[in-house]
């Protein structure tokens, strides 16, 4: 089944989260870090390139990020920080694209992760 974690819900599809014996679903073979970018009123938005889609706006709320890609791919950076990842129908954001007008990713999402044939 196609899944798709954005910020808390990539978290909570995590292998392992940094620092907390928080319950995940151990659904996506990653290690993520809670608020990397920091509190709430720390958020910002920023322009960055997501693979197979283009330069999209990210925003970013007290967002994630992965420290350990283990088996997915990573598909986005910021700031050196792997901020978006792939592992077959599995999709995890930092960000938070559904504030934006921009539907590219989610049109990515329902043509090539949504209909992926599974392995």
């Amino acid at each position: 089944m196609p899944i798709w974690g954005t910020c808390m819900g990539m978290i909570m599809l995590a292998r392992a989260i940094e620092e907390t014996d928080q319950y995940s679903l151990g659904l996506l073979d990653i290690t993520v870090r809670r608020n990397a970018f920091g509190r709430q009123i720390h958020s910002f938005e920023s322009i960055i390139n997501v693979e197979d889609v283009g330069d999209v706006t990210a925003v970013f709320i007290r967002a994630p990020i992965v420290t350990n890609v283990g088996s997915a791919r990573s598909i986005a950076t910021f700031d050196s920080q792997v901020v978006a990842v792939r592992q077959d129908r599995i999709v995890g954001t930092s960000f938070h694209p559904e504030l934006t007008v921009d539907t590219r990713l989610h049109e990515w999402f329902i043509n090539e992760v949504g209909s992926a044939q599974r392995g």
